[in-house]
């Protein structure tokens, strides 16, 4: 049954089974939900709020595998917020006819058609749908879970395919001007000529990929910080608070894209803890930046009375993801204060070897809590999930670190998502 003819029951039911899941899947989920309404051969959803993976593709590998980030980008230009376009765009290395439709999260959805053109009205439909997945993606992005991190850590192969994208560019520009300089059909000075402005027409490009690349995988420290500023203060502007913002310095290294994203939570959710207390009047956050190191740092002036066990407990799993510390202290009397540190060069566990056989010695138990470490949930959660009781769970997450070689939970999170476990729905 097509969607446009199910119940609205049955509808926002099958639409919020499409938001629940892996984050990488969610283009596959939402093609299934789309394909009566729109046929098509191929989706791709892109956001550059994914840095880690900004692509989510569904359908033809011919197409999904090829689409590169810089098609997606132009095609994005194209557009204006909420307009749907048909029409002939350049995706996966060659002009093809296909729809595109531009969120106001400025996320982009492009589908190649099959078959049957899909009406107006479906594709409206098509639209509104669209917007409550990119609202999701973005809302899990922004709370920056741990297996959202996870995710991002794992994501390797995308940046390692973009490298490959260059290369291949460059290399057909270099056998261009080769073909070019020993053509017989040209005299010198048009052969220079048609080489130099092939060159200059490759560097460009070159160039503006290169900045699109690094813009995805990194994000400037002060636009990071400032950021967390305006977040910061929509987040307390109902209350009388002093709300003190320590800015890094201006330059250095970027911060990786999943370091920004899992900072900016940590500090929302220390303000968010501190900030129910009664008579706290002041909070204040710093960042300080090395070439190494990222420190986050939330004291507040309250009763000093907050329970820095179990903040620490709800903030721990996002911060050992990505290989980081975190200390916490709270002074009756004094205030609470929260401090990070997130390394900039993120340790990239092993797969192969040692740790791709300590995978293998998982028991088939071992491997579903593993699922479940992945996704992020605690030790309750997982236990409900598999209809056992807390305690047996605690000896199998004991079992997994021991056997993965590892010393907390978001290490081995970060490990299975790299080796390829998928988070447990």
């Amino acid at each position: 049954m097509s969607p446009v003819a199910r119940r609205p029951d049955v509808l926002i039911a099958e639409l919020r089974d499409v938001l629940t899941g892996p984050l990488a899947e969610i283009a596959q989920r939402f093609s299934t939900w789309v394909d009566d309404l729109a046929p098509h051969s191929a989706m791709v959803i892109f956001t550059r709020e994914c840095t880690g993976r900004p692509r989510k593709v569904a359908g033809d590998p011919s197409i999904v595998d090829r689409v590169t980030i810089a098609e997606l980008d132009r095609v994005r230009n194209e557009l204006a917020a909420g307009e749907i376009r048909r029409d002939g765009f350049r995706l996966a290395g060659r002009d093809r006819e296909v729809c595109a439709i531009l969120d106001s999260t400025d996320t982009l959805l492009v589908f190649v058609p099959r078959g049957t053109r899909a009406t107006s009205a479906a594709l409206d439909l098509v639209r509104a749908a669209f917007g409550v997945v990119a609202t999701g993606i973005r809302l899990q992005v922004h709370t920056a879970s741990p297996a959202y991190l996870a995710e991002s850590r794992a994501a390797s192969a995308e940046r390692a395919r973009t490298v490959a994208e260059l290369t291949e560019s460059h290399a057909v520009t270099l056998e261009t001007i080769l073909a070019t300089l020993r053509s017989k059909d040209l005299d010198d000075t048009r052969a220079r000529t048609t080489a130099r402005e092939t060159a200059t027409e490759a560097l460009i490009g070159l160039r503006s990929a290169v900045d699109l690349h690094r813009e995805l995988a990194e994000e400037a420290l002060t636009t990071a910080f400032a950021r967390l500023h305006g977040e910061l203060r929509d987040l307390v502007r109902h209350r009388s608070l002093d709300l003190q913002m320590v800015a890094p310095p201006v330059g250095g290294r970027g911060l990786p894209g999943e370091v920004a994203h899992a900072a900016r939570a940590i500090a929302r959710g220390a303000v968010l803890a501190m900030s129910g207390q009664a008579d706290m009047t002041r909070v204040r956050v710093a960042w300080t930046c090395d070439d190494s190191t990222l420190l986050v740092d939330v004291r507040d002036d309250g009763n000093g009375e907050i329970d820095v066990v179990e903040l620490g407990r709800q903030l721990r799993d996002r911060v050992e993801t990505l290989g980081g510390g975190i200390e916490s202290e709270s002074t009756p009397g004094w205030g609470t204060r929260i401090a990070v540190s997130f390394p900039l060069d993120l340790p990239i566990a092993a797969t192969d070897g040692p740790a791709l056989d300590a995978l293998a010695a998982l028991a088939p138990r071992e491997i579903e809590v593993l699922e479940h470490l992945v996704a992020g949930r605690r030790n309750r959660v997982i236990a409900e999930r598999l209809g056992v009781s807390e305690s047996t769970v605690k000896f199998h997450v004991a079992g997994v670190l021991r056997k993965l070689g590892v010393s907390t939970r978001g290490e081995a999170a970060a490990l299975g998502a790299e080796a390829g476990v998928r988070a447990a729905g």
